[in-house]
């Protein structure tokens, strides 16, 4: 697959997964317009892109001791971070909130799930 429309098509995975996030899970808060759903799921991601082998890699032990659910780990600190990096950019700021830790890996257990799908499929 050209990788392009392979950029698409993780971007609006991302963006149906946080939406779906949003509707599913009480704590997640994502009140942004379309546009703003679409930049926020691009820095999502640019972080798995950047960040999770580099998290993989530090937390591989834990991973391989719990069979791979370390995994969550590394997708719940990625989560985690996205609301702090689009505080930042003044256009998504209070675009994107988690409330609470179980939000957090519910959030994280869907996102990780939509992903999952899209990768087997690219």
């Amino acid at each position: 697959m050209h990788w392009f429309a392979k950029l698409v098509l993780i971007v609006i995975g991302n963006a149906f997964a946080l939406w779906l996030a949003n509707r599913i899970v009480p704590g997640f808060v994502l009140s942004a317009e379309a546009w703003q759903l679409a930049a926020i799921a691009l820095v999502l991601a640019v972080l798995n892109f950047i960040l999770k082998p580099i998290f993989t890699l530090i937390l591989g032990p834990v991973i391989i001791l719990t069979l791979g659910l370390g995994v969550i780990i590394v997708n719940a600190v990625i989560l985690y971070l996205l609301p702090i990096l689009t505080n930042q950019l003044d256009f998504l700021r209070g675009s994107i909130t988690i409330q609470s830790i179980p939000a957090l890996i519910f959030a994280t257990i869907i996102v990780g799930a939509v992903n999952f799908f899209i990768h087997l499929a690219t």
